[in-house]
């Protein structure tokens, strides 16, 4: 059968690779032939859950149509997320939690997209729906996916179906999930020998919103006046890659993942950005914002951005 390649979307955290391997396990035990790629290096806690449970971070690619003509998405549907030349291959399937933008194509695909915590919550269901036993490190990467996309079950994300598939898959994995999920957030949260650049890269996602082009970035710190320290560097940086990549709006969201708050950096490239922003969060001054409760960019930062530039 002809190879599909599985990945997740750029900047992959431990969802977007924690999921392609699993998904890619499935398929092929379904009958296809597929390999699980990453669209960038394995964060942190990332490669801590790779070496917790045996895996190799799965080799990184920058295209994919010189590989194969077919592929499949976890954790996201945008392009501007995906691979550079995903409109080269066709996308046969789509497993996925966020919202739905900009995504079309010519054929029917199968696309599975549910408002729950975590892609891995959805793999899953979709292993007990089609009868395939979890293999225990398969069971440990998804459990690792689901503890970081939900802050080990804090997030307002969080859903029932998430607290079942993290109890069943921690049980597969043989681990307590609650002493394990805070050594792996706590694995990724040393931000000490990382430049300001490499940060605000490392967790960060491109939105269209209403014809303006936002990017929102995220780190995970224990330690919040400490970073705090670097904030001239970081707005800096974020100022650079702005006016390189004409960024109407760069929204840096600094997460205590102890205490579930949050701190914003931002940096806007006209007024219409910045009335949105704080149409959205309230006002910013020198540059930040307090965010308390706010940890999940997908469901308290996104929405919320996107009805402002409305």
């Amino acid at each position: 059968m002809e190879k599909e390649l599985i990945f997740g979307h750029q900047n992959p955290d431990t969802d977007a690779i924690g999921t392609a391997i699993a998904y890619s396990y499935l398929q092929n035990k379904l009958g296809y032939n597929t390999e699980p790629v990453a669209l960038g290096e394995a964060n942190d806690e990332t490669s801590f859950a790779l070496k917790k449970f045996g895996f190799e971070a799965p080799r990184v690619i920058k295209t994919a149509a010189n590989e194969v003509d077919k592929v499949m998405l976890v954790d996201h549907n945008e392009p501007q997320q995906s691979v550079s030349d995903i409109d080269k291959v066709t996308v046969t399937h789509v497993v996925d939690h966020h919202r739905i933008m900009n995504f079309n194509t010519t054929s029917p695909l199968f696309y599975l997209d549910e408002p729950v915590g975590c892609t891995s919550t959805i793999m899953y269901d979709l292993y007990r729906y089609n009868d395939v036993e979890i293999p225990k490190n398969i069971a440990g990467i998804m459990l690792s996916a689901i503890i970081s996309d939900t802050l080990l079950l804090k997030s307002p994300t969080t859903t029932d179906k998430d607290k079942k598939a993290v109890e069943a898959l921690a049980e597969i994995a043989g681990v307590d999930y609650q002493s394990y999920g805070l050594e792996e957030l706590k694995a990724g949260t040393n931000i000490a020998d990382k430049s300001e650049e490499e940060l605000i890269d490392l967790d960060a996602k491109s939105f269209e919103l209403n014809g303006q082009t936002a990017r929102v970035a995220q780190i995970n710190v224990v330690d919040l006046p400490e970073a705090m320290e670097r904030k001239d560097s970081f707005l800096k940086a974020m100022e650079d890659v702005s006016e390189a990549e004409n960024y109407d709006l760069f929204m840096l969201l600094i997460t205590n993942v102890l205490d579930s708050d949050s701190k914003a950096l931002v940096v806007v490239g006209n007024d219409n950005a910045k009335a949105a922003f704080e149409k959205a969060f309230g006002k910013v001054v020198d540059s930040e914002i307090d965010l308390p409760g706010v940890v999940s960019r997908k469901k308290q930062v996104v929405p919320q951005l996107t009805e402002a530039f409305e």
